[in-house]
């Protein structure tokens, strides 16, 4: 397996786009899943997908030779875009913020309600990551829902395996509280979304 892992950080790095449309295939999802936690916006990750992918393939002579699966690279790109995307974001609502309110339309479509309820939980995943430090959120977006392990998630941030240890367990500790000041009703359908939920959530360990 790390042969053939390998083998596709080569073909990446020369510049086979082959190989990378095969990377993108594998990993755009993932990738998008990401940063949709990150910023909280389905056009905004959107965004930061194309961007990331732009990103690695402008530097792509910068990939080990050796090191296993891209996709913690790939994420590492991602967390950076995502951070620049929620300031940008945020500016753009500071300003709307200040325009006339638009006329209500209603929405007759029918995803709309599903829509709904996934921006409900979107909403409730974000409430909670909202109350913690940028770098925080960012170890526990890749370490929980991304499944990276430790030395996975300090290869994609570029910081040590003990940061990621540290920041990690500030951050559950920190929703874990957060949850006890702050207790919130039972989520619908067994939905995990409480600050509590997310600081209960397993992480992998690195691989022995």
């Amino acid at each position: 397996m790390r042969d053939s892992e390998n083998e596709v950080r080569r073909r990446v790095r020369e510049g086979e786009r082959a190989a990378f449309a095969q990377l993108y295939e594998e990993c755009a999802r993932a990738v998008y899943n990401h940063a949709l936690r990150l910023t909280g916006d389905w056009s905004t990750a959107e965004e930061v997908m194309s961007e990331t992918f732009l990103a690695a393939w402008r530097n792509r002579e910068k990939v080990d030779e050796e090191g296993g699966p891209l996709l913690p690279w790939l994420l590492g790109i991602a967390t950076h875009k995502a951070d620049n995307a929620r300031r940008g974001l945020r500016r753009r609502m500071l300003f709307l913020a200040r325009q006339p309110r638009p006329r209500e339309v209603e929405d007759f479509a029918p995803t709309t309600v599903g829509r709904i309820d996934d921006e409900r939980r979107l909403r409730a995943i974000q409430a909670a990551l909202g109350k913690l430090r940028r770098q925080e959120r960012e170890v526990l977006a890749l370490c929980v829902w991304s499944g990276l392990d430790y030395q996975q998630t300090a290869q994609a941030l570029g910081i040590a395996v003990g940061t990621v240890r540290s920041r990690l367990s500030r951050a559950r500790k920190k929703l874990a509280r957060l949850a006890e000041e702050n207790p919130e009703p039972p989520a619908a359908r067994g939905e995990m979304t409480s600050a509590a939920a997310l600081a209960a959530l397993p992480v992998r360990e690195e691989p022995t």
